[in-house]
């Protein structure tokens, strides 16, 4: 039977120190490492387990049983964790219970503590707000890593006493939230949205909301996330519908809101304009066939037309080109550059349109690149961003050939009107081949713009919508980072800001949906012969006010008649749903009403969110809360990094990439994984590839690694810039460390004795040994670094120093030391030890709590308390604070590092001979006193560390015995390992000799496969990753091979 996962990283298991960020990503890797050996070993004990079947008098083996929470504790009482500690650290028996009492106990609101949520705090306020999550969603990577990053600092603030406020919320999310519903209508009664009416299809909204739209809250609930749930809001509901009409009105009146006739991305599947964040940027390096909804067969992308335009009264032609060739029916003109000498003789002449009654003039503008195609542009101005610019440059007219289905309209004449559009693709290029103007067709590299909603090509066409004038708003925007009024970290996204904001076009708000906040504007119509019945484009007769009767008020006192003279009739769209999220920091407090609470909590303190979203929305609310409210809506902005899998790429769900958080906290099988494929939209082909890329990355399924786990990680990964490659197996390296915590805990525990009582404050006794005065100095340093990890958001540096301080000092050297002075009859040693052990313990645990909240909140319940008033949960003690610990002795630590660098080599030398259970002599010879005086005072340090029999520090002419194994530490130092009378040199010699050729095959076999000519095309990435990283392992293991060969040889000469 495999070996129990849990007790791979045992008590006493002799680790190397390590500091630094970059040696903890190489420890990490260690456990990765330890993950993968543990699947093989699972995979392979079925067959061991038949073999020892055969085996005579073979004692039965005793299988773990899942270990649960099964007392009778109900939802919102305090955990009962009366009696012993199980064996081992269970995620799900670890988190059971523990969210219910926390957030039924307040320990989450403002007001904890207090009198009122606004009463004065000198400690200081934290407000956040949560980037809203789509109602529609379900927890994905991206959400876990923000609960991870953002219940961190709030803990944190918490911990300090401060009033804090992280207030949750959920996104209406326009388009998917009516896509969903859209799908499920037919899915269930074969009825479209317009079968039902738009009142009783947005009914059908809510109930869904009511029914499934609480899903993200409690997934968030599962990532320990610390809200404040009696705030939660969503962006419908009444509260935050007031804002958004307030502020709608309040630009529209101050002429920031206006309406006009322009360009916007098109879904014509969805029959609404989308934001820039919805459409996919889809990259061809030529010619290719894409799916498009509503046609049975793919078209064609990434060819360049080349066709021609004869000349008006002239046998000479001009040739454009075209990756939209359908297009050409809306031309209006051709451009040149003005100093382009082919076509000087024809600035000002026209071309003639061949399907058409339309002339097309030979136009001059700069914009046109005489390097590319043939230096003459096609311009057409009502269907491409560029061309609506040249058109307003020239005063062109704007012929619209696509309505709003996708169609052919009119303008095209009758031999192509009705067509779809990429049918009539075909149709124009068999028509110009007709007539003698087509030229050629080339591969072109090309970017396709594609709605992430409906998998639909976004079409550019002019549309009446309402906009918000960017200009000034932008520019205080621009202004308030680089005065540092509002800081954003990293500062390297400051470039961004100014490039996005410097260059901001105004804001399209309209979007053709049922679903969201319907425009609180109105079109007037006067029922008076003396007013002139108004155009849809002219924003003198659109009205916006909170009620219908305000906008009636409002109207006829614009057009000088009486209110019932006045007919009105509102947009039908409804406004972009960033426009409410803009408002979120503002709104949630209350805005427009001038609450106690929006007085106290705005401006908040941060807002935490990923990169991707800087100007789609963190822009947006600067913009708006500077307008609305004069002030910025937050003092920082902290911008975590985008989630990719472990070798770099993007997830993707035909990738097989794709993790659900969850299934890493609970864990999953590969078959399920494999099922979950199923719920999507890909097709035969993707899901036989994805299933694939889960099988190579995942052949035993994800393993159960619990949230604290999961949070920890992403935590420590923050480090990597601006993408994070997610190794799932790293994430169970720190469900090992969470067992590592476990145990120790236990340890501690059961020295302590059930009647302990700790000292009533944080104090040492005067008695301290060195090793105890080692231990509080590196705690020292562990809470200075926690502290400034997090002042400064640098969060691997609250991680690295915690993870360090439990694994390699506390556990592996500190516990280890501590067993003789526990398993000795000196009953002071014993008092200072449990009071250095307990002090490490408290204050290790509360420094660990924002990271890893359950398991901190389970082990800190089973220490005493020092005081009979201490607060009765780990999220409302103290976290420690620098100025508390004062026992840091830096010329201590260099000792005990040197001393501990021979442990290390030691430790080393014994797995090399595979001296796991034997002890040994162990001779230190120094070539300078003082190192052998250091190591002469620390030689019971080494001897317990090594498990070594006999240790001598020798300097000057003494010299170590024969028969030994010799390692240098340093100039001044080496150890000798006697092995004479343990080791038979020459049988060890040729074990090792027989493992590196078996190496030798493995990494032969991978050399051949990657030798062959379709490896790169046939073999998966993520598979050819794993064989360089093999082969790569495989040489680092036969070098160290080679040397210990080498070493056993030498001794057997002497």
């Amino acid at each position: 039977m495999a070996a129990d996962p849990q007790q791979i990283v045992p008590l006493d298991s002799a680790e190397e120190p390590q500091k630094s960020a970059a040696a903890l990503l190489k420890e990490e890797k260690r456990l990765a490492k330890l993950a993968k050996f543990q699947a093989k070993q699972d995979k392979h004990s079925a067959p061991k387990e038949q073999d020892n079947e055969k085996k005579e008098k073979k004692k039965p083996v005793k299988e773990k049983t899942a270990i649960t929470y099964d007392r009778d504790t109900k939802p919102g009482e305090k955990k009962d964790i009366s009696g012993p500690m199980p064996d081992s650290y269970n995620p799900a028996y670890v988190e059971a219970a523990w969210y219910a009492w926390w957030e039924k106990s307040g320990f989450f609101k403002p007001e904890y503590g207090r009198k009122s949520s606004t009463e004065p705090n000198s400690k200081g306020t934290f407000m956040m707000v949560i980037p809203p999550p789509n109602v529609t969603g379900s927890l994905h990577l991206g959400h876990a890593l923000t609960t991870a990053v953002e219940d961190a600092i709030s803990r944190w603030h918490r911990m300090h006493g401060k009033t804090v406020l992280w207030n949750p919320g959920c996104d209406h999310a326009g388009i998917a939230t009516q896509v969903v519903v859209e799908k499920k209508l037919w899915r269930e009664k074969k009825l479209t949205r317009h079968d039902l009416g738009r009142e009783k299809f947005v009914d059908e909204i809510w109930n869904w909301k009511n029914e499934k739209g609480d899903r993200i809250y409690h997934q968030l609930r599962i990532l320990g996330g610390s809200y404040d749930w009696d705030r939660a809001c969503f962006t419908m509901e009444p509260k935050l519908c007031k804002a958004v009409t307030e502020a709608f009105v309040r630009l529209h009146e101050k002429g920031v809101i206006y309406r006009s006739n322009r360009l916007v991305n098109w879904s014509c599947t969805l029959n609404s304009a989308i934001s820039d964040i919805e459409v996919d940027k889809k990259e061809l390096a030529g010619r290719t066939l894409l799916p498009v909804p509503g046609y049975k067969e793919k078209i064609e992308f990434g060819v360049l037309i080349l066709f021609d335009y004869p000349v008006e009264n002239s046998d000479e032609r001009i040739t454009v080109a075209t990756t939209r060739v359908e297009t050409m029916l809306g031309d209006t003109a051709i451009a040149v550059h003005p100093n382009d000498d082919r076509y000087k003789h024809l600035h000002g002449k026209n071309v003639l349109h061949p399907f058409v009654d339309r002339k097309l003039l030979i136009i001059c503008d700069e914009m046109v690149d005489m390097t590319f195609g043939t230096g003459a542009v096609k311009i057409t101005p009502a269907h491409d961003h560029n061309d609506y610019e040249c058109g307003k440059r020239h005063g062109l007219s704007l012929v619209t050939i696509i309505d709003d289905g996708g169609n052919m309209t009119d303008a095209c004449g009758k031999q192509f009107a009705g067509m779809k559009r990429f049918l009539a693709r075909k149709s124009v290029l068999e028509e110009l081949k007709k007539k003698g103007l087509y030229r050629d067709c080339r591969d072109n590299p090309m970017v396709v713009p594609i709605c992430s909603r409906s998998k639909d090509i976004i079409e550019p066409l002019l549309k009446p919508q309402w906009y918000v004038n960017c200009t000034d708003m932008a520019r205080s925007a621009v202004e308030a980072v680089r005065s540092k009024e509002l800081k954003i970290i990293p500062d390297m996204f400051e470039k961004t800001w100014f490039q996005w904001l410097d260059n901001c076009r105004d804001w399209c708000i309209s979007r053709q949906l049922w679903w969201g906040h319907r425009i609180p504007a109105y079109f007037v119509t006067v029922g008076d012969p003396s007013v002139p019945r108004g155009d849809e484009l002219d924003n003198n007769y659109w009205v916006s006010g909170r009620t219908e009767e305000e906008v009636r008020e409002k109207a006829a006192k614009r057009f000088n008649v009486r209110p019932d003279k006045i007919i009105l009739k509102q947009d039908e769209d409804v406004l972009d749903t960033w426009f409410s999220s803009g408002l979120f920091p503002f709104s949630v407090l209350g805005w427009p009403d001038e609450s106690d609470e929006l007085k106290f909590f705005y401006p908040g303190s941060l807002l935490e969110t990923g990169h991707d979203i800087l100007f789609f929305w963190v822009a947006r609310m600067v913009m708006l809360g500077q307008e609305l409210l004069g002030k910025l809506p937050f003092a920082e902005v902290y911008l975590h990094a985008m989630i990719r899998d472990k070798y770099g790429r993007k997830m993707s769900k035909s990738l097989g990439n794709v993790i659900d958080p969850l299934d890493v906290i609970n864990g999953i099988q590969l078959e399920a994984l494999h099922k979950q494929l199923y719920d999507g939209n890909l097709d035969e082909k993707e899901i036989e590839k994805a299933k694939q890329g889960q099988k190579a990355d995942f052949p035993q399924g994800i393993p159960e690694c619990g949230t604290d786990a999961l949070r920890f990680a992403l935590c420590a990964y923050t480090a990597q810039g601006r993408d994070i490659n997610l190794d799932v197996l790293r994430v169970q390296g720190y469900r090992f460390f969470c067992n590592k915590l476990w145990n120790a805990t236990k340890f501690t525990l059961m020295n302590l004795g059930d009647d302990y009582k700790p000292l009533p404050t944080l104090q040492v006794m005067g008695k301290e040994t060195v090793l105890d005065r080692w231990i509080l100095s590196r705690l020292c340093e562990a809470v200075g670094c926690c502290g400034k990890g997090f002042e400064a958001y640098d969060f691997p540096l609250a991680t690295t120093a915690v993870y360090n301080f439990w694994l390699y000092e506390l556990c592996d050297i500190y516990l280890e030391c501590s067993k003789p002075v526990f398993y000795g009859s000196d009953e002071d040693a014993k008092a200072v030890t449990r009071n250095v052990l307990y002090t490490c313990f408290d204050v290790a645990l509360r420094l660990i709590h924002p990271f890893m909240p359950f398991i901190s909140e389970e082990l800190y319940q089973r220490l005493p308390r020092r005081r009979h008033d201490d607060p009765p949960s780990i999220c409302v003690a103290s976290y420690p604070e620098a100025a508390q610990f004062v026992w840091r002795d830096q010329s201590l630590e260099q000792e005990v590092e040197f001393t501990m660098s021979v442990v290390r080599t030691v430790r080393s030398m014994r797995a090399d001979y595979q001296l796991t259970k034997q002890k040994t002599d162990l001779y230190v010879k120094c070539s300078d006193d003082e190192s052998a005086k250091i190591l002469s005072s620390y030689v019971e340090l080494i001897r317990t560390l090594t498990s070594s029999q006999a240790i001598e520090v020798l300097s000057g002419e003494r010299h170590p015995p024969l028969g030994c194994a010799i390692q240098t530490i340093s100039a001044r130092c080496e150890v000798h390992l006697m092995l004479k009378g343990l080791v038979d040199f020459a049988k060890e010699a040729s074990k090792l000799d027989e493992k590196k050729s078996k190496l030798d095959g493995q990494m032969n076999k991978l050399l051949e496969a990657a030798a062959k000519p379709d490896y790169e095309s046939k073999v998966p990435e993520n598979v050819r990753l794993q064989n360089k990283e093999k082969i790569s392992e495989i040489q680092s293991e036969m070098e160290k091979l080679s040397l210990a060969i080498e070493r056993l040889q030498k001794m057997e000469e002497k």
